[in-house]
């Protein structure tokens, strides 16, 4: 219990200082904290790097291959660091430092009356376009988050977003029944939804492997008619735009429903690959997403444990 309250205060403490310092400092510790993620996270680079090749091809070579893993935990610490701040700036500040394309296709899925689902990859920033729908277009923003652990420190985050007006929805059994809810409320709802957390979605093609990624948005779409509109927020030098692209096209036909899920989650992994494609290194994809990673791993933990005993050995 220790632990957990001091990894808590930590986060916290954390926090807090960064609302707080001068903001030359931020670019500093980005980059000293990602020097220092890379470093001790030797699991996720590696990941990191294979998900990087599926980008580029594997033909990439290896010294440029390190700086854009290098880049990609600097890009991923900036969200951190930027997700700790935005609770304490101004609606002026946040929508300064935001730009958008596409919005259109928002406001036309929010006119009909049940709330557009924004479907989105671990891209860039996706917050700071959740605190901007809630401060300038002044929308109803619902997202669906994934428990994390310890569960003091998944609560302390629900309420971070609380306080700037997202309602928040857990993963988990009822997560469904509160979205439809919120579609039906006319909430435009997030959805990441490029790594099947669950472990129960939809095969697909993806950069060129099968893999399993959520059913959430085209089930959804089927069953309320909300549009499913692919998002990737990018974070640029002192700012953040968003591409909101046109509506994934979700229809009933006469076959099984299961294969009209399927059709629309495919067409919006296409989408998420250009997207991701258009800016690599700020794809915040750290865990194991496809079944060669899991055997990948395997052998980089196997890897690591036979050298360190031959460190040891005398």
């Amino acid at each position: 219990m220790r632990k957990i309250s001091i990894a808590v205060t930590a986060y916290r403490v954390g926090s807090y200082l960064l609302r707080r310092i001068p903001r030359i400092w931020l670019s500093p510790i980005q980059r000293f904290s990602a020097y220092l993620a890379a470093g001790v996270a030797k699991e996720k680079k590696m990941l990191v790097g294979r998900h990087l090749s599926r980008v580029y091809g594997e033909d990439l070579p290896p010294k440029q291959l390190k700086k854009k893993i290098h880049r990609t935990f600097e890009t991923y610490a900036r969200y951190w660091i930027d997700s700790a701040r935005i609770q304490d700036l101004t609606d002026f500040e946040i929508d300064s430092g935001f730009t958008v394309e596409g919005f259109e296709h928002i406001e036309n899925g929010w006119r009909t009356g049940v709330g557009p689902i924004l479907a989105l990859p671990h891209l860039g920033g996706w917050e700071w376009a959740g605190r901007w729908l809630i401060c300038s277009p002044k929308y109803q923003v619902s997202v669906v988050v994934e428990e994390q652990s310890p569960p003091e420190l998944f609560q302390f985050l629900m309420k971070y977003r609380q306080g700037f007006g997202m309602n928040v929805i857990p993963l988990g059994p009822s997560a469904g029944g509160q979205v439809v809810e919120a579609l039906k409320a006319n909430h435009v709802v997030c959805l990441l939804c490029d790594r099947d957390i669950e472990g129960n979605g939809i095969e697909v093609d993806f950069f060129g492997e099968r893999t399993t990624v959520p059913a959430g948005p085209a089930t959804l779409a089927l069953r309320t008619g909300a549009h499913v509109l692919p998002v990737a927020v990018y974070q640029r030098e002192d700012s953040h735009h968003a591409v909101v692209c046109p509506p994934i096209k979700t229809e009933r036909t006469k076959g099984r429903f299961r294969d009209d899920i399927t059709k629309a989650t495919q067409d919006l992994i296409c989408v998420f690959e250009d997207l991701i494609r258009a800016a690599p290194e700020q794809w915040h994809l750290m865990q194991p997403n496809w079944k060669s990673d899991y055997g990948a791993l395997e052998s980089f933990r196997l890897q690591r444990k036979n050298s360190l005993k031959f460190e040891k050995a005398p």
